[in-house]
């Protein structure tokens, strides 16, 4: 517990300053880094032909995410089919197959990274960095792009524009990504991951038996995997092999690079927020009322109202409160052990340690383990395979939620729609017209905000529905009863929520599971985007309301409650039903 407690109180005090600049990057205020970041941007808008000055409406920004991200899937797809030439390839690695190719680009290009191939067996040292480490600053950058412009929209700084998307792409790329990924990544080399391009060694084991030993440019991928919440490893066993991630230091490091910037667009969204209100209460245009600029109090509630925005601070608590149940469940459920070692008179004393490691533990296993589901980032230091059915359901729950900080902006993105939600139900309660960061919430924006909220689950339990009712699905299960059911569930949902780490027992490298996660990934990813932009461009245009005695607020604690509410209410309503049919009832069985 005490492992746990205290990672959790040294990244809530890192976030903040993270967070900080990240919002200042987002709100194109001055940083202390602008003079040399200044001409490397130039540089590259001068090549690539950017007039970082130029804005764009929603449409403009959604077509140029999905147009640049549809030239890069061509040519990485390509990459892969050629990757047998010889360059760069000391393993001698011959071509991706066709329908693993396709699942494999979507993948990465998608922030997804869902591997259904060993990356040391299948990659040449080319693919690794061209693809796989390139798209994971691409995919990462794209969805805080689109984060950024979506705050933009619902900030309602303008009426017309929510920003540049290539501006966007290239400042987050060289401003965030690289900086902290070079910091990152040297830090991974002092721990012991490897950067290099030697072929695999082969060697002597004890037993005398041949070992053959992963080279390559792991370092450089494994930061950049967990800092874009991008989640797919260099090796086949992620990061629950010493080669990716060491030693406990190595695993910390992992494990806040993949927390740092889902937790810094709340603070990033919080800010936006209150520098609009504080700009209306100056120059007023139909808008009464200074939140954000008010004094803040010397309390808890006050320094986080005060670092992350009132609203960011609402936000950054229904998450926190959704994250520390389920971090509690898993934690708990792990720790118990199995009852059945416990009936045959097996000590357990350290708790279930199947598919764990040594030097990690139960502890940071199970706070790992939701981290990387909640964050949806993917990467994994034991194997969720191997869970308890609770401790297993928690990362499943998480990522069929999709709302727990979630990657790349992801998270937040989500939980406003939950928001909206929110507003609108209680709106009904009290016969009043629901009102979100003072815009009035009508028809149009309930009905894509309920079109978001469906299409994830829609895609999980389509696709599962389809994967244990055709033979080409069921030939992949290879667990029979409950936790069968619970492997399709669960590889479903980390395809459609982004996320990528699997329960690991299907035998997915197939034509039918290349397929439809590679749909699942491709639509979980696009279609959201798309629908929560097309919101965004909606409520800028709107006019301020005015705030009455009749005003719900969302920057209470009260509405933080509320909302985590709700989260959890439609997920019961959605996904009971299959989670009774497979992690609930194995646990029953035991």
């Amino acid at each position: 517990m005490l492992q746990i407690i205290l990672s959790i109180i040294i990244y809530l005090i890192v976030v903040v300053p993270v967070g900080q600049y990240v919002y200042k990057i987002a709100a194109g205020k001055r940083t202390f880094a602008d003079p040399l970041f200044d001409r490397v941007d130039g540089c590259i808008y001068a090549v690539c032909g950017i007039r970082p000055q130029g804005q764009m409406t929603w449409k403009q920004y959604a077509f140029a995410l999905v147009g640049t991200n549809a030239v890069m899937i061509f040519l990485g797809y390509a990459i892969l089919r050629l990757q047998y030439i010889a360059w760069l390839n000391p393993n001698d690695i011959g071509a991706m197959e066709e329908f693993l190719s396709f699942n494999t680009i979507i993948s990465f290009m998608t922030n997804t990274n869902l591997q259904h191939y060993s990356g040391e067996a299948g990659l040449s040292y080319l693919s690794q960095m061209l693809v796989i480490t390139y798209m994971m600053f691409v995919s990462a950058a794209t969805g805080y792009a689109a984060c950024i412009a979506f705050i933009r929209g619902l900030a309602g700084s303008s009426a017309d524009h929510v920003g540049n998307f290539f501006a966007d792409l290239v400042r987050i790329t060289t401003r965030v990504l690289l900086p902290f990924s070079i910091a990152g990544g040297l830090l991974l080399i002092w721990q012991g991951v490897p950067q290099n391009f030697s072929e695999n060694l082969v060697v002597n084991t004890i037993e005398g038996a041949k070992q053959i030993i992963a080279m390559g440019p792991v370092a450089s991928l494994e930061i950049i995997k967990h800092l874009g919440t991008n989640g797919g490893g260099f090796i086949g066993a992620n990061s629950a092999t010493p080669i990716e991630n060491p030693t406990i230091l190595s695993d910390l490091i992992e494990l806040y690079a993949m927390m740092l910037l889902p937790g810094s667009c709340v603070v990033t969204f919080g800010n936006m927020v209150r520098d609009r209100k504080r700009d209306a209460a100056i120059a007023p245009a139909g808008f009464a009322g200074d939140s954000g600029a008010a004094p803040v109090k010397a309390n808890p509630a006050g320094l986080m109202a005060r670092f992350f925005g009132r609203e960011g601070r609402s936000m950054f608590a229904a998450m926190g409160i959704i994250f520390l149940i389920g971090l509690s469940v898993c934690f708990w459920a792990e720790s118990q052990g199995n009852p059945v070692l416990a009936q045959a008179g097996l000590s357990q004393s350290m708790g279930s340690m199947e598919g764990k490691e040594v030097r990690f533990g139960v502890a940071q296993s199970a706070l790992f383990t939701t981290v990387t589901t909640s964050f949806t980032t993917g990467t994994v230091n034991n194997m969720h395979d191997t869970l308890t059915p609770l401790g297993g359901m928690i990362p499943m729950l998480h990522m069929m939620l999709n709302v727990v900080f979630g990657g790349k902006g992801v998270g937040l993105m989500n939980m406003i729609m939950y928001a909206i939600l929110a507003v609108f139900i209680c709106g009904l309660m009290i016969g009043r017209t629901p009102e979100y960061l003072s815009k009035k919430i009508e028809g149009r924006e309930m009905k894509l905000t309920a079109l978001c909220i469906i299409v994830h689950p829609l895609l999980i339990l389509a696709f599962s529905a389809l994967a244990v009712g055709t033979s080409g699905g069921t030939e992949g299960i290879t667990n029979p009863g409950f936790h069968g059911l619970s492997q399709v569930l669960y590889e479903y949902a980390s395809a459609a929520a982004n996320n990528g780490s699997g329960f690991e027992g299907l035998a997915d490298n197939t034509t039918f599971w290349n397929i439809t996660t590679g749909l699942a990934m491709f639509f979980g990813r696009y279609i959201s985007i798309v629908i929560q932009l097309a919101i965004a461009g909606s409520l800028m245009k709107k006019r301020f309301v005015n705030e009455t005695i009749g005003t719900l607020h969302t920057d209470t604690t009260s509405f933080a409650v509320v909302l985590a509410f709700v989260v959890y209410i439609f997920a019961a309503l959605t996904f009971f039903p299959v989670l009774a049919l497979g992690p609930i009832a194995e646990h029953l069985t035991l």
